[in-house]
């Protein structure tokens, strides 16, 4: 048996502004786009890596949600404190490099952390902590 992961969720309150993190800023390619009404749900993932992709979604949609939960789930977006990823790069320095010449708010430029991991982060459009490891 063998397993991967196909998608994460991750949500995008500004779909043109997660464009250009996801799509300009990583270089990620864009493999679906539909709306339904005013939402949108658009899904990245990177070139060569047709079975990994992030869906990048409406924060709140889910119906089973309540006012209150969606005023939290924006609250702790605003904050930068709802949701994240790990990314890997071959070439840490030069996606750093390319992400934060883009425009993206910068978190922590390339560190060696006491773990052994030498990583960097960023804010996506959304709050959401990107965090990029050195891939070894």
């Amino acid at each position: 048996m063998s397993l991967v992961i196909q998608s994460a969720f991750l949500p995008a309150d500004d779909p043109e502004r997660s464009l250009a993190f996801y799509r300009d800023g990583l270089g990620f390619e864009v493999r679906l786009d539909v709306g339904y009404g005013d939402m949108r749900w658009i899904t990245v993932g990177p070139p060569g890596q047709p079975q990994t992709s992030i869906v990048l979604h409406p924060p709140g949609v889910d119906p089973g949600l309540n006012d209150q939960e969606r005023r939290t789930i924006a609250e702790m977006m605003a904050k930068g404190c709802y949701a994240g990823i790990i990314l890997g790069a071959t070439d840490l320095r030069e996606t750093y490099e390319k992400l934060a010449a883009s425009g993206a708010e910068v978190v922590q430029e390339p560190f060696d952390q006491p773990f052994g991991v030498r990583d960097c982060a960023f804010r996506d459009p959304a709050g959401n902590l990107i965090r990029i490891n050195q891939l070894t």
